[in-house]
């Protein structure tokens, strides 16, 4: 994880330094008309700090950090995270269960927190430029959601038992979104994800220990229960020892962004 943000950071900023300073060299030299007061002042203030408002209310915490490369590009880097906490949109998620008792159990027991890292490029389509405007922005997102307490039932032989699985899943995908940024009087900015959608894949492990070792019954009935679970999207296989059961995800991965944030432009 560490090894990956660490790649991304190094890469967004030196591309935003080799692109700067190579974009001042050609406009020095071919651009002899002189810049509006308007102009002036908007690219003299090239970064842009933004939190997102949307996101508080669900636990969320999300980060965003631009900076303007010349009048019709920027390049931005956003970072999220949610501490560990019950599902969001429980009963909504209940409710898509139909009724399926192992998933709602799921749903109710479940605690998840996630981390998310988003580089993306800003193509502002209008005049004005320099962060303000219509704009559209290709992305790249990494996420992990780490799960803990999932309750898989099973037969024990004299009755029903229940083990918690735990893990995380990762997932990679790009995209592309259509906003809008504002500026309100000299450091105040407003920025409205108006639709991102993107697409990739995902992968997940999870895994529980019994106190006790899994008898063969029990292996075939977790096994069972286990693959039993529909997805949406993907595949869901179980590997059951009699130390350890894993439930491995692996599939399509799709979401959207929409969001308003408020930034301090400096």
């Amino acid at each position: 994880m560490k090894t990956i943000i660490k790649q991304l950071l190094c890469l967004f900023f030196l591309c935003a330094s080799v692109h700067l300073a190579a974009q001042q060299s050609v406009e020095q030299a071919a651009n002899g008309k002189e810049p509006s007061k308007e102009e002036k002042n908007a690219a003299g203030k090239m970064n842009i700090l933004k939190v997102n408002l949307s996101a508080l209310p669900f636990g969320n915490f999300s980060f965003q950090y631009e900076r303007v490369l010349q009048k019709k590009i920027s390049l931005s880097l956003g970072i999220g995270f949610r501490p560990e906490g019950n599902l969001p949109f429980k009963n909504s998620l209940n409710d898509a269960a139909n009724g399926d008792r192992d998933i709602e159990n799921a749903i109710n027991n479940a605690q998840l927190s996630n981390f998310s890292i988003t580089p993306e490029f800003r193509f502002y389509v209008g005049k004005k430029g320099y962060g303000r405007g219509f704009y559209l922005a290709p992305y790249y997102r990494f996420a992990s959601f780490n799960v803990s307490s999932i309750p898989i039932e099973y037969n024990g032989g004299t009755g029903t038992k229940s083990i918690n699985l735990a893990g995380d899943m990762k997932t990679h995908s790009g995209g592309l979104m259509l906003g809008a940024q504002w500026f309100l009087g000299k450091s105040v900015t407003i920025d409205w994800w108006i639709l991102g959608a993107h697409y990739g894949a995902g992968k997940g492990n999870f895994e529980g220990k019994p106190a006790i070792p899994f008898t063969q019954l029990e292996q075939n009935d977790i096994r069972q229960t286990i693959e039993g679970i529909e997805l949406p999207v993907g595949t869901i296989k179980a590997e059951v020892t009699s130390t350890s059961a894993k439930a491995i995800i692996n599939g399509p991965w799709a979401g959207v962004r929409a969001a308003l944030t408020l930034g301090f432009h400096f």
